[in-house]
């Protein structure tokens, strides 16, 4: 396996998905993350990986046998289009829908849509809505 270089200070390190068929859940996940611009980062017979997400076979040494069970991944979208367009390519990509792409309650501007992954797994792309600039920063020190 390959070393990629670390991102310090991230909330998530990566995620690991066990997958029942390892060909299907790559073309579902290489559809969506064409479209979200995410290169693949390395592939070998029982596994794949995009940035942060690692997708194995149950067989995998990293797997320990076990599939994973459901789980919910949201991926940024850089606008609504993209949003759209990943909802889409999810779809055609054997993905089910678990929520069209639209408007949702969270916080203003959240836009999302949701599909299932071939494992059953609920990915979600979501754009959070342009970037706010205000008119000063606040600094807080702990100490």
């Amino acid at each position: 396996m390959e070393t990629n270089s670390l991102h310090r200070g991230r909330l998530i390190d990566h995620l690991q998905l066990v997958v029942a068929d390892l060909a299907t859940s790559h073309k579902f996940y290489q559809s969506i993350f064409k479209v979200l611009g995410v290169p693949e980062g390395g592939k070998a017979e029982d596994y794949f990986w995009y940035d942060e997400l690692f997708v194995s076979t149950a067989k995998s040494l990293a797997a320990q046998g076990q599939r994973t069970g459901r789980v919910h991944l949201a991926f940024q979208a850089a606008d609504r289009a993209m949003v759209d367009a990943c909802y889409k390519a999810a779809l055609a990509a054997g993905g089910k829908d678990n929520g069209a792409p639209g408007e949702r309650p969270y916080h203003p501007g959240y836009y999302a849509a949701f599909f299932l992954d071939p494992d059953g797994n609920n990915i979600e792309a979501v754009f959070h809505g342009p970037a706010k600039r205000s008119a000063k920063s606040v600094v807080v020190e702990f100490g």
